[in-house]
């Protein structure tokens, strides 16, 4: 088995590293220079692990699984997703890129993690979002390695309402993904420092003459807008930050 991930802000990160620690396999960002053909192609079962944006797989996460969708024929599946509130069927929104793969899907879960939206009123950013669900979270966790290794099987996100409650979001999502996709934006107090251009995993960003400009495949991840040293960037939401999500255990 191999853990394969991808992490905005550090959530997913997190709960893959921890499920690889506790399934003692190897855990690998899809950001990673790896050889993930010959990776994947030696292991009888692939685990995931994503944040869910909208009840949809982010955008960098599709394109990794298109272009080694070859790779995920025939292998069992274990699939995690990471949600600020809830998502519906965020799990199974991973499944639904790979046509006729549910009866391989060994375990699915969700997993509650802190807000890494840092710049709208109603998602703060609190003490209980950074310490309180990351301990729920691996308690949970726990209970997911214990099953798994026991051979039960468990679908997070399959049945009828998980699926009616996605429709609700991912509706709506798609658009918002196009539209952000050119909403990158620094303000004035950008010191052209290049943190955002090295940090972007969706390589967007680029620093011509001291200034940050765009290239129009902005993923969403909220990554530039927690990491800037002067609150500058900002994505889709166009306010400045008050407190960052540095991630799991850091003020």
């Amino acid at each position: 088995m191999v853990m394969i991930y991808f992490s905005g802000t550090g959530n997913s990160r997190y709960i893959a590293e921890q499920f690889a620690k506790r399934m003692h396999i190897k855990a690998y960002s899809i950001e990673q220079n790896v050889d993930f053909d010959t990776l994947l192609v030696n292991e009888d079962t692939i685990a995931v692990c994503y944040p869910i944006y909208g009840s949809c797989v982010p955008g960098i996460m599709r394109k990794f699984v298109e272009k080694y969708k070859t790779h995920f024929i025939r292998k069992k599946l274990i699939i995690f997703c990471t949600q600020m509130l809830f998502s519906g069927d965020g799990a199974r929104a991973f499944a639904r890129l790979l046509k006729g793969c549910d009866e391989r899907v060994l375990y699915a879960e969700h997993f509650l993690m802190p807000n890494n939206i840092c710049n709208f009123f109603l998602f703060p950013i609190t003490e209980r979002e950074r310490i309180k669900k990351p301990e729920k979270a691996l308690k949970k966790l726990d209970l997911v390695c214990s099953g798994i290794q026991n051979g039960i099987v468990k679908k997070r996100g399959w049945n009828a309402f998980s699926t009616l409650l996605g429709k609700t979001q991912n509706i709506a999502y798609p658009k918002m993904e196009r539209k952000g996709k050119s909403s990158f934006r620094t303000d004035e107090t950008c010191i052209g420092c290049g943190l955002c251009v090295k940090s972007c995993p969706a390589h967007n960003l680029a620093l011509v003459n001291g200034r940050v400009i765009q290239k129009n495949n902005c993923t969403l991840c909220y990554r530039c807008v927690n990491l800037c040293p002067k609150q500058s960037c900002t994505v889709y939401l166009h306010k400045k930050p008050k407190r960052q999500y540095k991630g799991i255990g850091c003020r």
